[in-house]
């Protein structure tokens, strides 16, 4: 019987700066040398050392000396976004006739634009990290290596990239018409917290960079628009931390923000109030009869006899009012509960407030209450 699981390890798979390389080092051979007409794979130095090789899926000349090259990035068992898309590197080669190795890079159509302060580039310029520019500068040296000076033009573009830009954060961290061109070490690990970890930190940096002292962290969507309803803050104040609580608290420990606000729905929450670090199901399942043991040490005086047979522990939130339990009790204790586990992590001087979300969308106790 299939159970969904993938048999043997992971695949790994490469960036869309790693891709961007391989098609500008393509482009670079195409563009440097008339008599060759056809490109097969390529392959290129990585920042560890390591080399690997990529495919070239097609490639042509824009005119003397000018030729784009296309590879269509794998992202292994990754759940990327950009799995299968097709990154393009055209190389417009200008002089042979110079001392110096000059490579400049640009970004093209599907390509964002950086707009606001706080990330590794500066407003107003394409959203192509370092590593990935630098990737791109040894295999247009390699390709090119027989000559003793050069300058060329690089520029990198994504067809689809505005569309897939739609499906990320690219627009609240400042990045617009495109998607970023990523990677600090060229491969994209399976299932990774890598990528995740890097959009938080980045968000928190454009947060501050924005002039913002107080930083929103939301375990989900839901509860991210609870929050926003409720606080009306910048768009900027928002977080999405997803399941890295303590990882998301640690990180804002190290900036100055002064107040901390957590939205999180019932069942993330108890696993926050239990001591869970890391709330998502492959770390462990709370499972319905954990959670009322925990309740249970929570409000002793509470009998939860009525929702003892709850199926989940959604139905636990659900039905408690339903079932004459003290829901606001139980629902401050929970709250009260997480807010002493994740306080310490923080730094003395930066307050924290807890929004618990309920199911039809809506904050429904914040702790501790501000007077």
């Amino acid at each position: 019987m299939k159970t969904g699981k993938v048999e043997g390890p992971l695949k790994e798979g490469f960036s869309t700066g790693a891709c961007a390389a391989a098609a500008a080092k393509a482009a670079a051979i195409l563009a440097a040398d008339p008599l060759v007409s056809n490109i097969n794979g390529v392959t290129i130095p990585f920042p560890n050392g390591a080399r690997h090789s990529f495919s070239v899926s097609r490639l042509g000349r824009s005119g003397d000396s000018d030729a784009w090259a296309c590879v269509v990035k794998y992202a292994g068992d990754d759940p990327d976004i950009t799995h299968g898309a097709e990154i393009v590197s055209r190389v417009r080669i200008i002089s042979f006739d110079v001392m110096e190795k000059s490579v400049t890079i640009l970004g093209g159509d599907g390509v964002g634009r950086v707009t606001k302060q706080g990330l590794a580039i500066p407003p107003g310029n394409s959203a192509i990290n370092p590593v990935p520019k630098k990737m791109i500068r040894q295999a247009v040296e390699e390709a090119l290596e027989n000559r003793s000076g050069f300058e060329v033009e690089v520029t990198v573009s994504v067809p689809k990239g505005k569309e897939l830009a739609a499906k990320t954060l690219n627009h609240r961290l400042g990045i617009e018409g495109g998607i970023s061109i990523l990677g600090t070490t060229g491969i994209v690990k399976p299932i990774s917290a890598e990528a995740w970890c890097a959009t938080i930190r980045c968000s928190m940096d454009v947060c501050l960079a924005a002039g913002q002292h107080h930083v929103v962290l939301a375990t989900g969507r839901t509860s991210e628009r609870a929050a926003q309803h409720l606080l009306g803050l910048p768009e900027e104040a928002y977080v999405s931390m997803g399941d890295y609580v303590i990882f998301s608290l640690k990180e804002v420990s190290k900036r100055p923000f002064r107040q901390v606000h957590l939205a999180s729905q019932w069942s993330k929450l108890i696993k926050i109030a239990m001591g869970w670090e890391q709330t998502n199901v492959k770390h462990g399942a709370l499972n319905t009869p954990e959670a009322l043991a925990f309740l249970a040490t929570l409000v002793p005086d509470i009998s939860l006899e009525s929702i003892s047979g709850a199926n989940t522990v959604r139905e636990i939130f659900i039905s408690m009012k339903d079932r004459g339990v003290e829901r606001g009790r139980m629902i401050e204790a929970v709250c009260s509960e997480a807010f002493k586990r994740l306080k310490p992590v923080l730094k003395p001087d930066q307050d924290l407030m807890i929004h618990l979300v309920s199911y039809s969308k809506k904050v429904v106790e914040s702790f501790p209450i501000k007077n």
